[in-house]
């Protein structure tokens, strides 16, 4: 760890000047406390470095907490060993996952299906208690529960140092959730100019605790991170009864975790309560189960926190771009992405490239900058890949 400035402190042993830079900016906030702590995944984001935890005190800011508000993991461990798998052709089994979960922006859910129902009628009774209507932001919210999206979202069936078989998947919020964000982005610019506040970057707009407007946030933007969380569960439960019907017998679950990686939480750190906002960070704190992935082909992580107090209990989200999208596409091959996923069952198409492991920092690396942050519990090693162009 290295304090970069009384309110700045870095795990980050790879990390570039403009996010550096970025994350000063946000550090010197007057409503900062105690410091912001970048993770060592850090990376320039919109407003607000992704990889850092930004602990505020009386207000929040809304793009620090990230667009794909909710976005996260969820890892399930089966009773399955990998010799089931592995002398098997895998593409029936990726294309049954491909065909059972929605993939790419925009593409949602064609009906309502039986396992989604309960967690829709959850939400309603959720936004109802909170006072909006979800349709005013996507009328289509209902059809989006159980799809993947695109980007860095994955479903991936893996295998830890046991040779156990792991369920594995990254969403978020989906539509819905980014709408909900960009609303209280506006918003909080729009006060911003009606009060004469001097911004460094207009997506540091912020609401103050106490406000209607700070009110609604918070209603709505727990809302939306439960929405994340039972999209995971929703895919997940579609993941394991593909595998079941794969294999021929059914899922026995031994295990579940899911976390959310960008998200506010209230919380009590170095005398205060404070919101925590962890934009591309999971909560670490003492023994609480988590998971980092690494980029497409690489190793992902099933962790525990060890609670350390000066990165506010948190821990890295995963690899953390070296790359912009539009930069990868313009240095890497669809040869060297094959090269790349070699013994992984896997979409071959030329849409991934700017997901190739070398537009990310290595997971390795970042792995070894967060040794005082979480104990690894299990290796994960890719044997399916499923995502959206």
């Amino acid at each position: 760890m290295e304090r970069l400035s009384a309110r700045l402190l870095s795990w980050a042993s790879l990390i570039d000047e403009k996010t550096l830079d970025q994350a000063h900016t946000t550090a010197r906030m007057p409503f900062i406390h105690p410091h912001l702590a970048l993770m060592p995944d850090a990376h320039l984001g919109k407003g607000a470095t992704v990889g850092s935890v930004i602990p505020t005190l009386g207000a929040i800011i809304p793009a620090a907490v990230g667009v794909d508000i909710g976005c996260g993991m969820i890892a399930v461990r089966t009773q399955y060993m990998v010799d089931e798998l592995a002398s098997r052709d895998l593409a029936p089994l990726r294309q049954a996952i491909e065909r059972a979960v929605p993939l790419s922006a925009g593409h949602q859910n064609r009906k309502i299906v039986a396992t989604a129902e309960p967690r829709i009628a959850e939400l309603e009774n959720l936004a109802e208690k909170a006072g909006f209507d979800p349709a005013a932001y996507a009328g289509n919210w209902r059809l989006q529960l159980g799809s993947l999206g695109s980007g860095n979202h994955f479903i991936e069936v893996s295998v830890d140092e046991l040779d156990r078989v792991w369920l594995f998947l990254h969403s978020g919020s989906r539509g819905i959730g980014n709408r909900i964000a960009m609303h209280h982005i506006g918003v909080a610019q729009r006060l911003a100019k009606q009060w004469w506040i001097e911004l460094p970057d207009p997506d540091l707009a912020y609401l103050v605790e106490g406000t209607p407007e700070f009110a609604r946030y918070i209603r709505e933007l727990r809302w939306a991170q439960h929405f994340a969380l039972l999209n995971r569960e929703e895919m997940m439960d579609r993941v394991a009864r593909q595998v079941s019907d794969f294999l021929g017998i059914p899922v026995d679950e031994q295990e579940r975790i899911n976390c959310h990686h960008n998200f506010t939480e209230s919380e009590e750190h170095f005398g205060k309560r404070v919101w925590v906002s962890r934009k591309g960070a999971i909560q670490a704190d003492p023994g609480r189960p988590g998971l980092i992935p690494g980029s497409m082909g690489t190793a992902s992580y099933v962790v525990e926190g060890l609670g350390n107090r000066l990165s506010l209990n948190s821990s890295p989200h995963g690899a953390g771009r070296e790359y912009s999208r539009t930069k990868a596409r313009s240095i890497f091959t669809h040869e060297q992405l094959r090269a790349a996923m070699t013994g992984i069952e896997f979409r071959d198409t030329d849409a991934f490239i700017d997901e190739i492991p070398q537009a990310y920092k290595p997971i390795d690396r970042v792995m070894a900058d967060a040794a005082d942050l979480v104990r690894v519990r299990h290796t994960l090693r890719q044997l399916v890949n499923v995502k959206g162009a």
